[in-house]
């Protein structure tokens, strides 16, 4: 595998994300390209994009709280994000699918959970579908629950990290 590079989401870089994130998720689930500009104007830090041979191939972006509510579709929009809460919530975790099964993603969470850390973060959340509990399970989450978010029509579980 060739090391990639992360950085923090610039407003250029919308479009590519964009790109990347309708065509890894399914239906209405993808967000939309404003959401994706809103997430990298509002918390640049938490949008943290990795690049390979100068690409955008991927990225993971979320937004922080005091109060977790993962079925929340407004803070999506960072409606209630504040950047000094100790609780993050990933939105997306995105990799290009001609660089899927490479260990990217798990490479990519490695490095955003260092980062979250670094920055005194305590928690962090996400939802993810039935086939990718085992996956952040071996990165460090803990199940929580099934999500009462039906996000894009589909099931989801909520799972925590403690930093």
């Amino acid at each position: 595998m060739t090391a990639p590079i992360f950085r923090s989401a610039t407003p250029p870089d919308t479009a590519r994300c964009y790109e990347i994130e309708i065509s890894s998720y399914e239906g209405d689930e993808a967000a939309t390209r404003e959401k994706i500009a809103t997430r990298i104007a509002q918390y640049p830090e938490g949008f943290l994009v990795m690049e390979l041979g100068g690409e955008i191939i991927g990225f993971i972006n979320g937004g922080c709280a005091h109060e977790v509510v993962l079925a929340d579709e407004a803070f999506k929009e960072l409606v209630g994000h504040d950047p000094l809460a100790p609780n993050v919530v990933i939105m997306s975790v995105v990799i290009d699918r001609a660089h899927q099964g490479k260990g990217y993603a798990s490479v990519m969470m490695r490095t955003f959970v260092e980062r979250m850390r670094a920055m005194g973060k305590k928690t962090i959340h996400l939802m993810c579908k039935d086939r990718h509990v085992a996956l952040y399970e071996r990165l460090g989450y803990r199940y929580v629950k099934p999500s009462a978010s039906d996000h894009g029509g589909m099931a989801w579980h909520e799972m925590v990290m403690d930093l």
